[in-house]
């Protein structure tokens, strides 16, 4: 199988975006049509930056790295780390990935894991018609096919360049005290019950590298052997020790061989040692004090990596079960990310062994308490942006700036939320409302056009011609996606079973779908509410009093800014604005022949009890600057690893041959980074607008 490096130095323009992009071949030049399929895989990894608070469950697989040099290995790591924001919603997965959508903003339930998932980057482009990808693309979906119109500035848009290095984005957590989680600290508390680093000295220099050749599997031994001289239980113990901790992974026994004690260490088995799950009732081996707290909170900071991807390293790393594992929120791959996390009785030595073994990941600022972390605790996420090459006047940028931190941005849901294949995810979301299940599942498992791999258009066709699920399902090597979820469960319940066969979908993936439908819903009222009122505020808007909706009138609408005002998200627990808008939403969803007085649905699980969100958001700690630069690789953003290593921070010229834009704000969660960025560069960020705009850089 052919490897491929997305690697940022070429430029190609997308509308009012530069975005950069150079797509190597590791053996020899690629062809016309290798390039349109590549592209066809990584297009969509553009501008996958949002805010919405994600509580999923990631189930990608690592790139393999059985074939990459170390170089390479690096090079792909500083590629990978692009535009992307506190959970950048898979946008690019959605695209060649079986409804990967589904995986953001929720927690699946079950069948987690990374088992029998494939990486994006791993395989190679489908053979085929060298259809372009503006060709295949343009089934997809555009901002104005979900009800994004408005903006609320009047400045000129201009062009920059996304992604042109790793580190132009980097977002930092903001945790439950509201302040902004930084790794600044790699010191591991002192404390009397760790064992001493003392105990280090026992292993010699080149036990220490066999073991770690060991540990890094860069050796054939299964083992390595270390002879106890001058054996003592106490010697023992020792040996044991510092072989568990300065080389998180390995097990250790002790056996007898010719009469001499030996210390045999060995990677932990799989499985076996994942299986038992620690418990405060049940920790592991060694006690754990009393007066010390159950859980070592510590920072997480990761390149190319979301979080879940993490965790499951650190716990193989750590051989202890990944759901011991606590947070506040997850973060997407696609970024350097920093935040919070907890874990249940590993100590913070253990912990902070693990950065000499592991890339990508740094671990600090440890602490006990007696508590875990618990989803959506985090206030929310601090960004920093640095848009390359900025083709805007001073004067423009800096009405674009303000106008954000003035004013701010729509709440629109962003592109991510609806998917990007020829069948949106919020049409999937209505039939299930109108309880519409054979249109459901031919939504789910058609023949579509549009980008997609190869083995999921085999199962789409046999499906289309023989409706066997099990037929269908010999076809995908991936079970676990959506397509391959729901097969199981029409072979196994039949296809007049289709809400038991549906249900085994986890629950969280399949409420995606309907709430795809409310944002579809609440875009396109948002639009209308602005088309009709501008950005005032009106009597009968609505505004929450603690988490209760009530109607803005005459005499109080004085206290009350645009910032103030909700809009619904159709269901059966909600109000709506007592003006024009009530009827547009009882209208649109009539169209769609539902009844917005009547959204409780025969099964539980899809009655919609609605919520409200605000109309527009104001970001936090909004600053910029204009900064001059001659060489495109210099830095522009100084990491948190790079102020640790005492790195001076970036000296740029007052003059240079180009210019950049570099922002900081804050959002709160649940919000789309993405429409910030839209605001102030004033572009569609749909593929399809994207590719259509420009595709010279295919020819």
């Amino acid at each position: 199988m052919r490897s491929f490096l997305l690697r940022p130095q070429n430029y190609f323009l997308r509308g009012h975006v530069v975005y950069v992009c150079r797509f190597q071949h590791r053996a020899a030049r690629l062809h016309r049509e290798r390039v349109t399929g590549l592209c066809k895989k990584f297009y969509s990894a553009f501008l996958t930056m949002e805010s919405i608070e994600m509580t999923t469950i990631s189930l990608k697989r690592h790139l393999a790295s059985k074939d990459l040099t170390l170089d390479d290995a690096k090079k792909l790591k500083l590629s990978e780390n692009d535009f992307a924001d506190e959970s950048v919603t898979k946008l690019q997965e959605s695209v060649v990935q079986p409804q990967k959508v589904l995986e953001t903003e929720s927690v699946a339930e079950e069948g987690n894991g990374s088992e029998g998932e494939e990486e994006l980057l791993e395989g190679e482009p489908d053979e085929g018609d060298p259809e372009s990808f503006a060709d295949m693309m343009k089934h997809g979906l555009t901002e104005l096919d979900v009800g994004i119109t408005k903006f609320v500035s009047s400045h000129k848009g201009f062009s920059g360049i996304l992604k042109e290095r790793y580190s132009d984005f980097v977002v930092h957590e903001i945790g439950k005290d509201g302040k902004i989680i930084y790794l600044n600290d790699l010191s591991v508390p002192a404390d009397d019950e760790d064992p001493s680093e003392d105990i280090y000295s026992v292993l010699s220099d080149d036990e220490k590298k066999r073991l770690e050749d060991l540990q890094l599997y860069k050796n054939k031994e299964s083992n390595v052997a270390i002879e106890v001289v001058d054996d003592s239980k106490e010697k023992r113990t020792i040996i044991h020790q510092a072989v568990k901790g300065l080389f998180p992974g390995l097990e250790t026994k002790t056996e007898d061989r010719d009469g001499k004690k030996y210390i045999i260490a060995y990677h932990a088995a799989g499985k076996k040692a994942l299986s038992k799950v620690r418990t405060p009732s049940d920790p592991r081996k060694h006690s754990w004090p009393k007066s010390r707290g159950s859980f070592c909170h510590f920072v997480l900071y990761k390149e190319n990596k979301d979080t879940m991807d993490a965790i499951n390293v650190l716990s193989k790393f750590l051989r202890v079960k990944p759901n011991i594992f606590s947070y506040m929120g997850t973060k997407d791959k696609r970024a350097i990310t920093v935040q919070a996390i907890a874990v249940l009785k590993i100590t913070a030595q253990r912990l902070a062994h693990l950065n000499k073994c592991l890339m990508n990941f740094r671990l600090g600022n440890f602490t006990y308490q007696k508590n875990p972390l618990k989803l959506g605790e985090l206030q929310g996420n601090h960004f920093t942006v640095v848009l390359r090459n900025i083709t805007g006047t001073d004067e423009q940028v800096e009405q674009a700036m303000t106008s954000l931190r003035d004013i701010g941005f729509i709440n629109y849901y962003g592109m991510q939320r609806f998917g990007t294949t020829a069948v949106p995810t919020y049409q999937v979301g209505r039939a299930i409302l109108q309880s519409n299940w054979n249109e459901m599942i031919d939504l789910i498992l058609k023949p579509r056009p549009g980008a997609e791999k190869g083995y999921l258009v085999e199962c789409r066709e046999e499906w289309a011609k023989t409706k066997d699920p099990d037929a269908a399902l010999r076809k995908l090597p991936v079970k676990r996606c959506v397509e391959g979820q729901l097969l199981r469960g029409l072979s196994k319940y039949g296809l007049k079973n289709i809400v038991t066969a549906f249900g085994i979908i986890p629950r969280n993936n399949r409420l995606m779908y309907i709430h795809s439908y409310q944002s579809y819903v609440w875009n396109n009222m948002v639009s209308r509410r602005i088309e009709e009122y501008g950005l005032k505020v009106v009597p009968g808007d609505l505004v929450l009093k603690g988490a209760t909706a009530i109607v803005i009138d005459e005499s109080n609408i004085h206290n009350y800014t645009i910032h103030d005002v909700v809009m619904p998200l159709p269901g059966f627990d909600v109000i709506y604005p007592k003006h024009k808008l009530a009827a547009a939403y009882e209208e649109m969803l009539a169209v769609d022949k539902l009844d917005i007085k009547n959204m409780r649905h025969r099964v539980k699980d899809y009655s919609l009890a609605g919520a409200y969100r605000k109309l527009l958001i104001h970001p936090q700690d909004v600053s910029w600057e204009v900064v001059a630069y001659d060489e495109t690789k210099i830095p522009l953003v100084r990491t948190d690893i790079e102020m640790l290593e005492g790195k001076p921070l970036p000296v740029f010229n007052t003059e240079g041959k180009y210019r950049a834009l570099k922002m900081e704000f804050s959002l709160p969660p649940s919000t789309y980074a993405t429409m910030a960025i839209r605001e102030v560069l004033k572009m569609d960020t749909s593929i399809k607008n994207q590719t259509q705009l420009n595709t010279v850089w295919l020819r």
